[in-house]
């Protein structure tokens, strides 16, 4: 295997563990208010963050990159504020796989709070429990499984992400190439062993990830 093919590994497993952290920190809240809260705009919210799921990657992208622009308020403030772009940059690309795999975390998290049921929440506030503490030693270890499945298939979208990436981030060799696009980059040059080298890898991670899913979560449904 080439160096550069290594390189574009070591990216894509970079950005997409980075990612998939961003996306547990802002996403099991986000999932927990969408499954237990009754206000109104649950449904807009909702449809918010699938919104991803949806939209072809290169509309998503394209309004990415018209967001994190050098001329956009974001792209302005970032350069004032690091004196580098945000566009075609690593920090563009975490941004934009946070919003691409957003749909991917949150939802199956959803699913595996509203599993737990008002019930459960409801018969420990009867017994004096406070939201701290439902939340912390009810709620979350009840959601362990749902969760660590939730991250796992964050993290392989991630890994597989094209057209989002290419848009925000170019083709910038040891800054934005990640694998996706080195075997896009072998293919368009005719290298079809070292092309087919890396897709295996990808396919090999997400057989494993699907296989390791369906074994653990028997009564759930992997959206594919």
């Amino acid at each position: 295997m080439m160096s550069v093919d290594l390189t574009s590994l070591w990216l894509s497993f970079k950005l997409a563990s980075i990612t998939v952290i961003i996306l547990l920190i802002i996403g099991i809240p986000l999932a927990k208010w969408l499954a237990f809260s009754k206000h109104k705009s649950v449904p807009f919210v909702t449809s918010i963050v699938v919104l991803p799921l949806v939209l072809p990657p290169t509309v998503l992208g394209f309004y990415l990159l018209s967001v994190m622009r050098n001329e956009s308020w974001l792209g302005s403030l970032f350069i004032k504020l690091t004196d580098s772009q945000l566009i075609f940059s690593f920090t563009g690309l975490i941004i934009a796989s946070v919003v691409y795999s957003l749909p991917f975390v949150v939802q199956p998290m959803v699913n595996t709070f509203n599993n737990i049921g008002e019930d459960t929440v409801k018969t420990a506030q009867s017994i004096g429990a406070n939201k701290r503490t439902i939340y912390w030693k009810i709620i979350l270890p009840l959601s362990k499984k749902g969760i660590i499945s939730a991250a796992i298939l964050g993290f392989v979208h991630t890994l597989g992400e094209f057209g989002v990436v290419l848009m925000v981030g170019g083709n910038i060799p040891n800054q934005t190439r990640v694998v996706s696009i080195e075997i896009f980059n072998h293919v368009e040059n005719l290298e079809l062993q070292q092309a087919n080298q890396l897709s295996l890898i990808l396919l090999v991670i997400s057989f494993a990830v699907i296989l390791w899913m369906n074994f653990n979560n028997k009564s759930s449904q992997v959206l594919t």
